[in-house]
């Protein structure tokens, strides 16, 4: 008998029960599992329902949102937490991992700690199924990236354009811009982002006004030529073409399908 077998022989009982994964699996309660991840302090734990909402957060993710317990974000949505051109995206890429039911991993995202300053983290996403295999919401992670990595320092680069067509869409931003707000040429700017995003400047600046439109829209009644100028559009002509040629739809028939409370002008 080897040492591996006697010590087993000592400690464990003598007749094993049969091995019953899913019945042991089946009793452990959510709660206990999820307690596990507050102490992963490198690791930020987020469940979300259909409607976007929080549903259960370990500890890293409500220090790092400025909460003072988790209980804070259950309920609510990343726009009441984080600046609005960023919570559209995230909430884009939820909506795409929850219709596709595709996990997405290590997608790098810019995340705005409750002390203003922006981190790069990576994200994955999976979609959970009920028992029929519907999908009924979102679980993920994220965790910052890790010093050494590749994907930091070419971020950086970026990071300064990037944080400039969050917080000025509405504004009429040139590539030119962009490119001395990263203080690159413009073709640097363009080589860069055509490199790590797959976008144009342009098209990541069109990208985020057309997400703040569809939340504007979505969420809001303010008439639709409002909307256009604000979100950084000539006028409301422009818009709708541009809204139309992105959605297949005019701006009034997206309220009146997806808005709050249908409806518009």
């Amino acid at each position: 008998m080897t040492r591996a077998r006697r010590l087993a022989k000592a400690h464990l009982p003598g007749r094993l029960p049969p091995f019953d994964r899913a019945g042991c699996l089946a009793r452990i309660a959510a709660a206990q599992a999820f307690a596990l991840f507050d102490h992963l302090p490198q690791v930020h734990l987020f469940v979300k329902d259909r409607s976007h909402r929080f549903v259960q957060v370990n500890a890293a993710l409500w220090r790092l949102l400025g909460c003072r317990g988790g209980e804070e974000m259950l309920g609510r949505n990343d726009f009441d937490f984080s600046p609005p051109a960023l919570a559209a995206q995230y909430v884009e890429e939820d909506r795409a991992v929850m219709e596709r039911g595709v996990a997405l991993v290590d997608r790098p995202w810019l995340v705005l700690g409750a002390d203003g300053v922006p981190l790069w983290y990576l994200s994955s996403k999976h979609p959970l199924r009920d028992a029929g295999g519907a999908v009924f919401g979102i679980c993920g992670v994220l965790r910052p990236c890790a010093p050494g990595r590749e994907t930091p320092p070419q971020y950086a680069r970026l990071a300064p354009a990037l944080e400039a067509v969050l917080s000025r869409y509405a504004e009429p931003l040139t590539v030119a811009e962009l490119a001395r707000c990263a203080r690159l040429s413009v073709s640097q700017l363009q080589r860069e982002f055509r490199r790590l995003l797959h976008l144009t400047p342009s098209g990541y600046l069109l990208r985020v006004r057309m997400l703040m439109a569809r939340r504007f829209l979505e969420q809001g009644s303010a008439p639709v030529g409002a909307i256009a100028l604000d979100t950084g559009f000539y006028d409301q002509s422009h818009f709708t073409r541009t809204f139309r040629a992105a959605t297949g739809m005019r701006p009034l028939d997206y309220r009146r399908r997806f808005g709050a409370g249908g409806g518009g002008r």
